[in-house]
């Protein structure tokens, strides 16, 4: 007798994927799937296409071939603003938060981007963050970068996305709230059942959060490792660009 065993649904499915700039190519027949829940992360030098990759899914950059699924559905010509509302949910590198916004206007332009109207959602969100909760009337510009990073996560969260793509969270960030936000990204993750696809440098981060480590390389995805592998000294240098 079979046992069946219950397996984790696909929640996004990019297949043959290519894009670029003008007449730049920069990806090239790109594939990846992610499932539910899952945590993926993409590895490589600067210029290897992983934000491109990131931008071409959330569909700031057009795909010049292949597509892009999302929970089944086929958005490779869907406009940004409407997979943000199927549940994909993007957090860019340098975080894009409002700088003249408070802290709790940056929440809740978000919340209301998506339709919610109910503050009760903002503040459940907010026990994700409890560093934001004293800085909610404090301006968005004179934050630092790691409170930057973490409102950036906030207001994504307030969107109600069911996939995050989440690029270099971990730039510029002192190490206490790289640490907080790999604990952040955890609960999320458990709680709440969000799948990533996270685009990172630092080893240590994206060993620690990601279940697979995609490897790209000249616009292609060439390889795929386990967290296990980055403790290989000779694979880390070789994938990550560190001397």
């Amino acid at each position: 007798m079979s046992i069946l065993v219950n397996q984790p649904s696909e929640i996004l499915n990019a297949s043959g994927l290519s894009s670029g700039y003008g007449n730049i190519p920069i990806l090239s027949d790109v594939s990846l799937t992610v499932a539910d829940g899952e945590f993926v992360g993409i590895l490589g030098h600067n210029g290897m296409g992983k934000t491109t990759l990131l931008r071409t899914l959330m569909g700031h950059i057009e795909a010049t071939a292949g597509s892009v699924r999302f929970k089944g559905e086929d958005i490779t010509s869907t406009a940004p603003e409407a997979r943000a509302k199927l549940g994909l949910g993007y957090v860019p590198q340098g975080r894009q938060i409002f700088p003249n916004l408070s802290v709790w206007e940056n929440l809740k332009f978000a919340a209301l981007s998506s339709g919610d109207r109910d503050d009760r959602k903002l503040e459940e969100i907010l026990e994700f963050f409890p560093r934001l909760k004293d800085l909610l009337t404090r301006q968005g510009g004179v934050l630092s970068g790691g409170e930057q990073q973490l409102l950036a996560l906030a207001r994504c969260l307030a969107t109600d996305p069911n996939l995050i793509l989440l690029d270099e969270p971990t730039e510029g960030i002192q190490p206490s709230i790289i640490e907080e936000i790999a604990e952040t990204l955890g609960d999320i993750r458990r709680t709440r059942g969000v799948a990533f696809v996270l685009v990172e440098q630092n080893l240590e981060f994206i060993g620690q959060l990601s279940e697979r480590i995609l490897i790209m390389q000249k616009g292609r995805i060439i390889r795929e490792l386990t967290s296990h592998d980055l403790t290989k000294i000779d694979l880390a240098h070789e994938f990550s660009g560190l001397e």
